[in-house]
């Protein structure tokens, strides 16, 4: 047994208070990792409030975690204690059904979260299976690192999905955690960058990010200005949205992804997506092997997500920042 010290809330809504909890002795395929840093993501307030129904509490967040192993199963061979290592929203799949088996673990029908059942990385130690623990290239910022896991990843895979382009057009919706990443990325795709915002005061930070054009998303001549030019748009909010004023703004065979977890029916208009042989897609984060290619592409290219550091100690202040959008542009906690 090994004795845990975490951060955990006792219902929904509640604050997060010291906690401690013992893990079983290690399964064989498992690694425990010891966290360095530890990032927020909004979903870790979302689970905390139990919005999507599937919160088991003492609740501990956290899942944007970078670290060392200290511990390894008697079968994992290819990862050692001292080796750094990143986990994300999953910590274990099932390993043998066909989406395990061709390299999409994270669309596994049994994967499993690393805050869904479990407890999390507001905490000295996290527990995963080894395929979930995503070695570090020797070069990447640990500091910064832990926001790719999700966020990162997030809005990474759908570049790949869709097969964009470095001649491609594209468009962000909503320049925040997530969005300003997919900025980033897109940029050094070689992409032309448009970024939707609703924000005019923040168009010269945007423009700095990676945005080679700053349309305001409330303002319907503006939008109109670029009607038809786009070949794909990735929607990173999570409210709804006028989907008919952007679905316009693609070019024919354009795409239109959504990884912002709206909770209300999004209202697609079918003309609209016929007549220009249009399509709306959606995705979880990517798989374990994704993930390095993206970390690979991050230390090549230098992107990283632009940080606010908090203490562990100081984890309720930090959630609290977050919760009232003062976040710029993502969240970690130094464990």
């Amino acid at each position: 047994m090994y004795t845990v010290n975490a951060y955990a809330a006792s219902d929904a809504g509640k604050s997060l208070e010291p906690f401690q909890y013992e893990l079983p002795e290690l399964g064989p395929e498992d690694l425990d990792i010891k966290v360095h840093y530890c990032g927020i993501c909004h979903s870790d307030l979302s689970m905390l409030n139990n919005e999507w129904g599937m919160t088991q509490y003492p609740f501990v967040p956290g899942h944007e975690i970078v670290g060392e192993v200290v511990r390894v199963g008697k079968e994992v061979a290819h990862l050692a204690v001292g080796d750094k290592v990143g986990l994300g929203w999953n910590a274990a799949s099932c390993m043998h059904c066909n989406q395990c088996m061709g390299g999409d673990h994270h669309l596994c029908g049994e994967v499993q979260g690393t805050i869904v059942g479990r407890h999390g990385g507001f905490a000295d130690t996290v527990r995963c299976h080894w395929s979930w623990a995503i070695s570090l290239p020797e070069k990447v910022d640990l500091q910064k690192a832990g926001p790719l896991f999700c966020g990162g990843i997030t809005v990474f895979n759908p570049i790949i999905l869709a097969g964009v382009q470095p001649t491609d057009k594209v468009g962000v919706i909503g320049i925040g955690g997530l969005g300003h990443m997919a900025l980033k990325f897109l940029n050094a795709w070689g992409c032309e960058v448009v970024a939707f915002s609703s924000n005019p005061a923040k168009k010269e930070q945007i423009l700095k990010m990676g945005a080679t054009r700053v349309v305001n998303s409330r303002d319907p001549e503006e939008l109109e200005a670029i009607q038809g030019s786009l070949d794909f748009i990735l929607n990173t909010t999570n409210v709804t949205l006028d989907w008919n004023a952007y679905l316009t703004t693609l070019a024919p065979k354009g795409r239109f992804h959504n990884v912002g977890a709206v909770l209300e029916p999004m209202a697609i208009p079918a003309f609209t997506l016929l007549m220009g042989e249009k399509s709306v897609g959606g995705s979880p984060l990517g798989s374990p092997a994704l993930t390095r290619t993206m970390l690979d592409f991050c230390v090549r290219h230098d992107i990283y997500p632009i940080i606010e550091e908090f203490p562990l100690s100081e984890v309720n202040k930090a959630m609290e920042h977050l919760e009232d959008g003062k976040a710029r542009y993502r969240v970690v906690l130094k464990v």
